[in-house]
């Protein structure tokens, strides 16, 4: 990968670093966020390389609420339980009152 990609990458994982407990954002969110608009698909490709880094990459949901990355993660519905296990409510792989679970850095940094 080019050293730009890596250097986005870390800017990713800072920002979902940010993510509170119990609270999800979106690709698209963090790309805007990072002055990237249309590379929301760049920053799944940063959360699905983010083992080991410590980060909270399932806090991380396509716009809609749903958990489009889940088979990224080991277990069947690893994802959903983390989730689950800060009190986000997940029913059919999506984020159920998603207006008020839902973190924008834009707003929050």
């Amino acid at each position: 990968m080019k050293p730009e990609t890596l250097n986005f990458f870390d800017k990713v994982y800072e920002v979902a670093k940010c993510i509170p407990y119990g609270r999800v954002t979106s690709y698209g969110a963090i790309a805007t966020y990072l002055g990237a608009a249309r590379s929301a698909r760049m920053v799944g490709y940063a959360m699905n390389g983010s083992g080991g880094k410590d980060v909270p990459a399932h806090r991380v949901v396509n716009g809609k609420g749903l958990l489009t990355g889940k088979h990224h993660f080991e277990g069947t519905n690893l994802m959903q339980q983390l989730l689950e296990s800060e009190g986000v409510e997940v029913v059919d792989n999506q984020i159920q009152n998603l207006d008020k679970v839902y973190w924008d850095p834009s707003k929050e940094l």
